[in-house]
């Protein structure tokens, strides 16, 4: 059977200048935000294997390597701390010292880049623990709901404290936005925003991430990272965090998870971000390097879908080599 002749969808895909023009999903550098590692310890920048083309910082590094990325145009920075090992402690009690990495790091760029660009802070113990959990453990090895919130209010202030325009309480604690809503606005620093990781996945694509920041984890985090088997779960993330004083709620990861990043954006007008995480980045990578695919391609491609699915706000370790090429 013929279609009919004047029903031509193909008369829109004729020249690159026809495609943009009725392109239904954009992409700018606006919508980025790059994920940066910050290590204590450090004499020069320290590449991680499984990461190919991303480093653990200095300090000086990491203020080049973010104002290439502002100056590039990209919507923001999030930043993870990486500590010494012998400086990882039960309670992690490296995260909200002043003058730990992550907080050091916060100041450093935004004494750099002011309101320039938008600071975001990794809030989770998991970089500072020595067991590698994101939380405090009871006498019976679990994760302490309770009282890891009360060290997750205490990070968070310092991290207000350091500079930082969001935080990211990513480590999946019941009540953790609202403890540090409430904590924020007591100690005055009411207009330092949320982003919450509302719908954040026990996810395999998490291991390069684990090299990258020297994660001491045994075991697992399923407990508290949502099952992947699960969809309708997200929704009642997404109302308690929204409830509770979130700013932007966020998906994690991204691309095995588009279904519930579409979801969340059916359910809400707050803006989503999306987190394309290491294990996503390094396949595409790795699949590159073997010559299996078209490396610039797929990356567009990636980014776009995640877009696409409806995240207003893409974190991926390619924000800044996407914002250059977006112009």
């Amino acid at each position: 059977m013929t279609s009919h002749p004047y029903i031509r969808p193909r008369r829109l895909r004729t020249t690159p200048a026809m495609r943009r023009l009725v392109a239904q999903t954009s992409l700018e550098p606006r919508h980025l935000v790059l994920p940066m590692f910050v290590a204590d310890g450090l004499d020069e920048p320290q590449p991680i294997s499984s990461m190919p083309g991303v480093v653990q910082h200095t300090l000086d590094s990491l203020r080049a390597a973010a104002a290439e990325a502002v100056s590039s145009g990209v919507g923001g920075l999030m930043l993870f701390g990486v500590p010494r090992a012998e400086d990882k402690d039960a309670t992690g009690s490296g995260a909200d010292d002043p003058e730990g990495i992550l907080n050091r790091g916060l100041r450093a760029l935004r004494d750099e880049f002011g309101d320039s660009t938008v600071l975001m802070a990794d809030t989770c113990l998991d970089e500072f623990t020595d067991h590698g959990h994101c939380g405090v453990l009871d006498h019976s090895g679990r994760v302490d709901n309770d009282a890891s919130l009360d060290r997750y209010v205490s990070m968070a202030l310092a991290q207000a404290n350091a500079g930082a325009h969001l935080l990211g309480p990513s480590g999946m604690m019941d009540g953790q936005v609202g403890v540090i809503r409430d904590a924020l606005d007591d100690a005055g620093h009411t207009d330092t925003g949320i982003l919450a990781y509302t719908a954040k996945y026990a996810s395999a694509f998490y291991g390069p991430f684990r090299e990258a920041v020297g994660s001491t984890l045994q075991g697992d985090r399923r407990t508290y990272q949502q099952d992947p088997a699960n969809r309708d779960e997200a929704m009642r993330e997404l109302e308690l965090d929204l409830a509770e004083g979130a700013d932007i709620v966020m998906v994690k990861p991204a691309m095995s998870y588009l279904d519930i990043v579409r979801d969340v954006a059916n359910a809400t007008d707050a803006p989503i971000a999306a987190y394309q995480i290491s294990g996503e980045y390094s396949m595409i990578t790795a699949a590159a390097e073997r010559g299996w695919i078209d490396r610039d391609a797929a990356i567009m491609e990636s980014v776009t879908s995640i877009r696409r699915a409806g995240a207003s706000i893409v974190l991926t370790y390619w924000a800044t080599e996407v914002a250059q090429r977006l112009g």
